[in-house]
């Protein structure tokens, strides 16, 4: 999600959760005849079932319930199709969490059709957690947060974290890498560690937008320089084993913030890792904290606009379907 606590974040940004959808970067978003996309990056909770200790004290807008029904009102008039990323549940509702969207998926009856699932790689029960889906037409990939407060620089980086990271290579899985930007460089250590497996950085590395846009809020200095984040993407973007979502950054933009404001850091992510090498993700219902879902695909759009079409198609579905193995008919 961000740079700072997912709490502190939450707390921080309440104001900007009751922003409406206006403007015309919506109507962009809802065409007549939308072209494919693929959200590799859609939450869903129900807090009937499962706990998500990271919640407490959020704003009303994230404190909820969120289902496939508020997803498909969240993208009126896309044609949108997504993958399930994890929700950063209580450690032992994870195989409960697993089984609940692996049943969405296969259900037919969703957008949902693939899964990116929690999990704790520093365990010693790691690996017989993964063995269970292994060769899941499902489950593409697991990841584990690692931004919040009380995670250590180099957490990633322990013996049995990297083991079980490697594995997930030899299983033919994932790993999303949600850091602080100032940790991404274990970011780096980590995928050079694990040249068999494919990583996806999540959220354009959790850029904090005054790095860039001081502006954003005089008040407070940025947790990092513009030329830092620069340099150390464009050191993860030389891994051929590394990806970039272009998601997450929208929940950091206040109302005074515009398409201007996020574009030099996803642009800065988009040339270095290249067109076929970037995948879309909404964050939703997360970046309601910034924008809602279609206010931010036509940010997007708007930032994107001069690129070759075909680079477009890519970000919004080529890459996700190629890279997750996806059928796309």
């Amino acid at each position: 999600m961000t740079a700072t606590t997912r709490r502190q974040f939450l707390q921080q940004t309440a104001a900007a959760s009751l922003l409406t959808v206006v403007g015309s970067a919506s109507t962009s978003a809802a065409e007549s005849n939308p072209a494919l996309m693929i959200d590799t990056h859609q939450h869903l909770w129900d807090l009937s079932k499962f706990k998500l200790p990271w919640l407490a004290g959020a704003p009303k807008i994230l404190n909820q319930t969120y289902h496939i029904p508020e997803y498909r009102t969240a993208t009126t008039g896309l044609n949108m199709r997504a993958i399930y990323m994890e929700v950063h549940v209580d450690p032992a509702q994870l195989d409960a969490e697993a089984d609940h969207v692996i049943e969405l998926s296969r259900s037919g009856k969703a957008p949902t059709t693939a899964a990116v699932i929690g999990s704790r790689p520093e365990s010693p029960e790691f690996m017989k957690y993964v063995e269970r889906f292994k060769g899941s037409p499902v489950v593409k990939g697991v990841r584990r947060v690692l931004h919040e407060e009380d995670t250590p620089p180099g957490y990633c980086l322990q013996e049995t974290f990297v083991k079980s990271v490697q594995r997930l290579g030899e299983l033919g899985l994932s790993f999303d890498l949600c850091l602080r930007p100032t940790d991404l460089a274990d970011g780096l250590a980590l995928a050079e560690k694990c040249p068999d497996t494919r990583f996806i950085l999540d959220h354009c590395g959790n850029c904090d937008l005054k790095a860039f846009r001081p502006k954003l809020d005089p008040s407070k200095p940025a947790a990092h320089t513009a030329d830092d984040f620069k340099k150390i993407i464009e050191k993860l973007a030389k891994r051929p084993n590394v990806i970039s979502k272009i998601s997450g950054i929208v929940a950091e933009l206040p109302a005074s913030g515009d398409a201007d404001d996020l574009a030099p850091v996803i642009n800065t992510c988009l040339d270095a890792f290249g067109p076929d090498r970037v995948v879309f993700g909404s964050d939703w219902p997360v970046c309601l904290l910034g924008r809602p879902l279609l206010t931010w695909v036509g940010m997007l759009k708007q930032i994107i606009a001069t690129r070759p079409a075909a680079d477009q198609t890519k970000l919004w579905s080529g890459n996700a379907a190629k890279f997750y193995g996806l059928k796309t008919v």
